[in-house]
């Protein structure tokens, strides 16, 4: 080296992953390996300025098949605050089985390299990056095969009637891999199977329940966690009342075997319970697409929020609206100043204005061609002998197609046309003077034409005597607001 010359040094970071938490506690386990190993690495590049650095990335316990790892996002938090210039692990799988595309190039954004120990390739050519993804390819195979075994293998012990772990359920516990009955717990679940029985809804179950103040049994598990103790939701309860598990059976993918474990209820008060659950269950009505809110996907308020299509019901009577899907979703605050609009008024106001559009367009090429999306073409306009113009109605395929979003504020729609649809000298925007209709409309008595005026009638004089009294006291008091500045109107309501 040069004298003057400084040695570049290179921040270098191991990262180290197991699946399993099996075996993490003993002295020397498998990140401990992985690291060791990375670290030697990282050593014997000392020469090129290679420097390790104090921060641990160790997800044990952890697949690779999912990003949401706590060292994993330190690391990439890490990589974005520009704290690491070199990141080395054991071999690319301990990394990520998935998405490794995405944080290649997040890591080529950053100028940091990637180095495996075992496999030897460079990420910065075309060549090392087709052997990452084909060692990645082989390793999702290995990943998505065993998967497949696993699965494979908890149907067949399903099928053979033995519990394969999860949640216990209540009434049970578990000793040696399998279910034993709890006496007190057992009688608590045959208890609401027979108050469900005398009440006949699960909906009047839940409300006797909470206003007795039953709750659920306390338990604890093994990590010492203590669970129960609080009031039976009505999703528990249908999971109770419908779980083939209290009379030994077992339910996987739709079936239902025997299983191995002793049950709690009996079957004919099971079998009871799920005839009157099956009577009670409604049919879920299959939604069937919106085929005429033909403004979907173009259409948003003046936030930005898409608005969808929405109906209500009443009667045999049926009304379409667009409703903003930041109010949908709950975010009111979100929302723009228009949260929902009748669908019929916003339709015809921009097809209106759309088919003025197409019909000056079509006047001012000299032709007469709009594509419909079905091939066919149709005039705009059509030309009278008087020379006068016959406005064109346009269909819904040829609003969507001339118009590339609108926008509906509290006091107008602005509507961006397709570049397409607009020629020299004309506007790329639409605006459209609009306001919402008030929902309780004015009515009035009107005269009818050619009718005879029927002579005013007197106001009664109880009520001239009240008009007039108010009339006073409306003076008075807009006399002592003017007059008095401490006087407000809330003052004035308190009298």
């Amino acid at each position: 080296m040069k004298q003057g010359e400084r040695k570049i040094v290179l921040r270098c970071a191991v990262y180290t992953r197991v699946s399993t938490d099996s075996g993490l506690e003993q002295d020397f386990n498998s990140l401990d390996n992985q690291r060791e190993a990375s670290d030697a690495y990282i050593k014997s590049q000392a020469h090129e300025g290679w420097k390790l650095v104090r921060e641990r990335y160790d997800d044990g316990g952890f697949s690779g098949g999912s990003m949401e790892r706590p060292a994993l996002q330190k690391l990439l938090d890490d990589v974005q605050a520009r704290r690491i210039d070199v990141i080395v692990v054991y071999k690319v799988d301990r990394l990520s089985l998935a998405d490794f595309a995405k944080l290649v190039e997040l890591f080529d954004a950053h100028a940091v390299s990637f180095i495996s120990v075992t496999q030897a390739f460079n990420t910065t050519t075309s060549m090392g990056r087709l052997t990452l993804n084909m060692l990645l390819s082989f390793a999702q195979f290995e990943r998505e095969i065993t998967g497949e075994r696993i699965r494979d293998k908890v149907a067949a012990s399903k099928r053979k009637g033995i519990w394969m772990g999860g949640a216990v359920p209540l009434g049970y516990r578990v000793e040696n891999r399998a279910l034993h009955v709890v006496e007190s717990e057992a009688e608590f679940v045959r208890a609401l199977y027979r108050r469900y029985l005398e009440l006949g809804s699960v909906v009047r179950l839940k409300v006797a329940l909470d206003a007795e103040n039953v709750r659920s049994p306390s338990r604890m598990s093994r990590s010492g966690r203590t669970t129960g103790g609080v009031l039976i939701s009505r999703g528990h309860l249908y999971w109770i009342l419908s779980n083939p598990i209290y009379v030994g059976r077992l339910r996987h993918k739709g079936q239902i075997h025997d299983g191995l474990h002793p049950g709690i209820v009996d079957v004919e008060i099971w079998e009871r319970v799920q005839q009157r659950l099956a009577s009670q269950t409604q049919p879920r009505r299959v939604s069937q697409p919106d085929d005429h809110s033909f403004l979907v996907g173009k259409l948003y308020d003046d936030r930005g929020n898409r608005m969808g299509a929405s109906h209500a019901s009443k009667g045999g009577r049926h009304w379409r609206y667009y409703a903003s899907r930041a109010a949908l979703s709950g975010r009111w605050k979100e929302a723009g100043s228009v949260v929902r609009i009748p669908a019929p008024e916003i339709e015809n106001s921009i097809a209106n204005a759309v088919g003025a559009h197409l019909a000056a367009r079509a006047n001012a090429i000299g032709g007469c061609h709009i594509d419909r999306g079905g091939g066919r073409g149709d005039c705009a306009i059509a030309q009278h002998e008087s020379g006068r113009m016959r406005r064109y109605l346009p269909s819904e395929n040829d609003v969507r197609n001339a118009i590339d979003r609108a926008t509906v504020s509290a006091t107008g729609i602005e509507i961006v046309l397709a570049e397409s649809m607009v020629v020299e000298g004309q506007d790329l925007v639409l605006t459209l003077p609009w306001t919402r209709a008030s929902s309780r409309p004015r009515r009035e008595i009107i005269q009818g034409v050619g009718k005879a005026q029927r002579p005013l009638r007197a106001m009664r004089t109880k009520a001239r005597d009240g008009f007039v009294r108010a009339l006073r006291d409306a003076r008075r008091w807009l006399d002592e607001l003017l007059i008095d500045p401490a006087q407000t109107i809330e003052s004035l309501a308190m009298r």
